[in-house]
């Protein structure tokens, strides 16, 4: 498959994208009271509601990885083909 510099350059973006958004989003649950059984930050066992998103976190994380990675290989073949 060949990518254009134009998608090259958007799949990084997607991935530069995941890593700016997640990490925030994964703060924001941490210090969200549904996350812990005694609804104290931080103290107790974590419920459902911080695994769950702790899942989709980790899962957003790696496809934006791999969307990234595929961006940088596409830009570099696309640079070595002109």
């Amino acid at each position: 498959m060949v990518l254009s510099r134009g998608w090259a350059i958007f799949l990084v973006g997607v991935g530069g994208w995941t890593w700016v958004i997640w990490p925030r989003f994964a703060v924001a649950i941490w210090n969200d009271p549904r996350a812990w059984v005694g609804g104290v930050v931080g103290e107790g066992t974590p419920t459902g509601f911080l695994w769950i998103h702790a899942l989709l976190i980790a899962a957003s994380l790696a496809i934006g990885s791999a969307v990234g990675m595929l961006g940088v290989r596409g830009w570099r073949a696309a640079r070595s083909r002109q």
